[in-house]
């Protein structure tokens, strides 16, 4: 399938969640926090053909960045709420979640740098 059509598809998804979030910030923030971007991710690797192990590996890969993303989230959430700018609070959970990850990484194999 073309890049094109899965960018369009995918645009109106997120549109969509946009258009609902103003409307209702937490229904749409419920509907944000559903998987999304994973499960289009995977739906589209699976319409190009791709292995079941792969799109297993693919899935194991979302559950490891799962963690940081929690504390991503969570760092944003409550940086916004003291009422820091959004951006300062996009920094902050961008640290966090590479914090997060490099941590995580060491603990689970001992070294950030090796590479399994």
């Amino acid at each position: 399938m073309s890049f094109l059509v899965k960018t369009l598809i995918s645009a109106v998804i997120i549109g969509a969640i946009t258009m609902i979030a103003k409307a209702s910030p937490k229904y749409g923030g419920i509907i944000a926090a559903l998987p999304l971007v994973s499960l289009l991710s995977l739906f589209w690797l699976y319409v190009q053909g791709e292995r079941p192990s792969q799109l297993s590996q693919f899935l194991f890969g979302v559950l490891y960045g799962l963690p940081s993303t929690m504390i991503l989230i969570g760092i944003v959430a409550m940086a916004l709420k003291q009422s820091l700018p959004f951006l300062g609070s996009l920094i902050l959970g961008l640290g966090g979640w590479g914090v997060c990850l490099f941590l995580q990484k060491w603990l689970l194999f001992g070294s950030f740098f090796h590479l399994r």
